[in-house]
């Protein structure tokens, strides 16, 4: 099965279980691009997007969407190949004023859109093949426009990043559930910079994100870009 398969399927998994569950969470105050409340910057750098038009790479359930139209004034479109996820998104925010949500191939969607002002994604990038995303990205925005994502670093395992262009299995973690296994791209910062140089994105910073307790493993990657 290819990586892009199986972690549709992932996501249609993890969709389902949060659909049974009822699982819908909160649209928050700020982005927190790591897994910890107030660890690093948040919504501010995607500089200023009021009126603009803004791509949610891997939306989910939506609630980042919706703190960006609500607090920020942007008008977001939340792509999501996952059904299950795009349904979350549709139950808790369908009617949301300035938001809209898609199942679609986020590629694909960029293929047939109008340029885009910005892009981001939270902890969904490294999802999704950069060779098949990064030349739909070039193509679908605007120049200058503001790249932000986060990415796994190192993982619970304490596994650092590959020095390959290749995915690797990793686990989708839910609370006293089962890992569900997942194909994601988990780089060095080299690695990221030369594939967003190779498709006329600067890379302007690297941050990485750690629990503030310490003691954990797992670190996060926040890259910032620049569409040339």
């Amino acid at each position: 099965m290819s990586a892009h398969r199986a972690n549709e399927q992932a996501w249609i998994t993890y969709g389902q279980r949060r659909l049974d569950y009822g699982c819908t969470p909160p649209v928050p105050t700020r982005i927190d691009w790591g897994f910890w409340p107030d660890v690093g910057p948040g919504s501010e750098v995607l500089g200023l997007i009021e009126g603009r038009r803004v791509l949610d790479i891997g939306s989910g359930p939506g609630h980042h969407a919706v703190h960006l139209a609500r607090a920020h004034g942007a008008l977001v479109d939340g792509i999501d190949l996952s059904p299950t996820q795009h349904q979350r998104a549709l139950n808790a925010h369908g009617l949301e004023p300035g938001v809209r949500f898609m199942c679609a191939d986020v590629a694909e969607h960029l293929r047939h859109s109008e340029p885009y002002d910005a892009a981001y994604g939270v902890r969904t990038f490294g999802c999704i093949d950069p060779h098949h995303l990064l030349p739909a990205l070039r193509d679908g925005l605007t120049e200058g426009a503001p790249l932000v994502f986060s990415a796994l670093h190192t993982d619970n395992e304490g596994r650092k990043p590959s020095d390959l262009v290749a995915p690797r299995e990793q686990g989708i973690r839910l609370r006293d559930e089962e890992p569900i296994a997942a194909q994601m791209w988990v780089l060095t910062p080299p690695l990221w910079e030369g594939l967003l140089i190779d498709h006329d994105f600067t890379l302007e910073t690297v941050e990485l994100l750690r629990a503030p307790e310490g003691g954990h493993h797992v670190v996060v990657q926040l890259l910032r870009a620049k569409r040339q």
